[in-house]
């Protein structure tokens, strides 16, 4: 069955948030989400909101240039849609509807303030948009505000005001009364949102995981489906909170602006742990704005995992048979079989699903320096519904498709993500499919008329009738060798 094949298409979403206002561009195909364009300005909005209950003043001025460059960008890039969105502090502010109406006075734009249940709702869209395992709580920390829904229930989550500028309410920090105020609100919480698993969502939360990171030298630098235990989160949001704030800037990423509000972000994690009996942290890098776009998707898009939706989109570019990523797909289960589980007999077969629909992303690489560049961009690639660990796996697999050494390729990130037998698996896999594509030429219909199989510690490679002597060569033996030798087999004569 033929790959689906969506139009692209190209969306801007403009999400004017309690502390940033930003402009994403993002090109759709099909399922795939690819982030063309991201600009925000740190406006404050909801900085004075508990106090005056009005928008911040200075941060209005600072929203409406940005939204009128950002109104001259879309002019200029011609969009296919346009969603712009407000939260919490527009919601709430008593000239909340006066911004609206001056923001599409001098820009056009038609701002959709959402509800605090809204707002919940596509918080958790976006996160299971982007990582469809994910479960428990979504949390959602904003300026102003924290929504928190639980994935897979029905019903509206909840908006409760714990957002930095709330909580600070015109004081200077003091941890004890913050922490106490957190846990007032957050008593209210009905006890069917304990969870061991908890999804955060936010920038601010974002910059805690940077600052993780950075502490724990962990060997990948991407927020995506990053996740710490509630120890280390507990310990993180106590050295957060009795850092200064000249001291916290000065950790790689984190501005004059986020260092302002992230103690309050970390003690809205620590006491969040604590009432919901949490155990994991995952963070999202989707959140409001990726919700909105997979709730605009139809029912088949939705329905396909974002992990082979951005596999296939992106090595669908190469210009090879379409039909080849499901060919190698079936050719390779032989070799599958014969292969430990690692992530699990489910998530296993998706991951190869995957990988084989990058099968040519190096096509149009230098061949002197395909493996590096292809494990590179694998690894680092912006395809979301992977976790770190499938990461190293799927550019580990792609470094053996292109011909990479026996030796671990950067063993300081891979030996750190990936088990012996992901990296076992990961190769073998991966020659297996560099053998597929050499012994065939990349074609489909010629790989049909070859068959790989193992049996009693032996690999074999076979054709049909008449093909022996056009598909078994000294290439196909020279690929199969080193395949049966990353698997510990013999390998048949041809």
């Amino acid at each position: 069955m033929p790959e689906i094949e969506y139009p692209s298409r190209q969306i801007a979403v403009i999400d004017i948030g309690s502390n940033s206002v930003r402009l994403v561009l993002y090109r759709l195909e099909g399922r795939a989400v690819w982030t063309m364009f991201n600009e925000k300005v740190l406006a404050g909005l909801g900085r004075d909101i508990s106090v005056t209950g009005t928008l911040y003043g200075p941060g209005v001025e600072m929203a409406l240039v940005a939204l009128r460059r950002f109104a001259a960008v879309i002019e200029g890039v011609q969009p296919d849609m346009v969603l712009t969105a407000a939260t919490a502090a527009v919601r709430e502010a008593s000239d909340g509807p006066a911004f609206c109406q001056q923001v599409f006075d001098l820009t056009g734009l038609d701002i959709r303030v959402l509800s605090g249940e809204e707002e919940a709702r596509y918080a958790a869209l976006g996160v299971r948009a982007g990582d469809p395992t994910a479960h428990g709580v979504v949390g959602d920390l904003g300026g102003a505000s924290l929504e928190l829904n639980r994935l897979g229930a029905k019903g509206p989550g909840i908006t409760l005001p714990l957002g930095p500028f709330v909580l600070e309410a015109g004081k200077s920090f003091e941890a004890k009364r913050v922490q106490n105020r957190i846990a007032k609100v957050l008593a209210a919480i009905p006890d069917d949102y304990r969870c061991k698993t908890f999804n955060a969502v936010g920038g601010a939360w974002r910059t805690l995981a940077q600052m993780h990171m950075e502490m724990k030298d962990h060997p990948l630098r991407i927020v995506h489906q990053y996740s710490m235990t509630a120890d280390e989160a507990n310990e993180l949001a106590d050295y957060v909170a009795a850092q200064s704030r000249a001291s916290l800037e000065k950790h790689p990423g984190v501005s004059k602006r986020r260092a302002e509000t992230l103690p309050y972000a970390a003690l809205n994690l620590k006491g969040l742990i604590d009432r919901l009996g949490i155990e994991t942290i995952h963070f999202s890098a989707w959140g409001v704005r990726e919700g909105l776009l997979h709730a605009g998707m139809d029912d088949r898009e939705r329905a396909i995992d974002p992990l082979l939706a951005g596999c296939s989109a992106w090595g669908g570019r190469q210009g090879v048979d379409p039909a080849l990523p499901r060919a190698l797909d079936g050719w390779l289960q032989p070799i599958a079989s014969a292969l430990p589980d690692v992530f699990g007999e489910a998530r296993d077969a998706l991951l190869m699903s995957s990988v084989c629909r990058l099968a040519d992303i190096g096509a149009r690489l230098h061949p002197d320096h395909r493996p590096e560049l292809v494990f590179d961009q694998v690894l680092w690639s912006p395809i979301a519904g992977q976790n770190h660990a499938e990461r190293a796996f799927l550019a580990l697999a792609m470094y053996a498709r292109y011909g990479g050494t026996n030796a671990v390729h950067k063993p300081a990130v891979v030996d750190r993500l990936l088990s012996s037998a992901g990296q076992k698996r990961a190769r073998a896999l991966g020659l297996a499919m560099r053998l597929a594509c050499d012994l065939s030429g990349r074609s489909p219909q010629l790989l049909s008329n070859a068959a790989i199989s193992i049996s009693k510690g032996t690999l074999r490679v076979t054709a049909v009738k008449g093909y022996g002597s056009m598909l078994l060569g000294s290439q196909t033996r020279r690929r199969a060798k080193a395949l049966a030798d990353a698997m510990n087999l013999e390998l048949a004569d041809f």
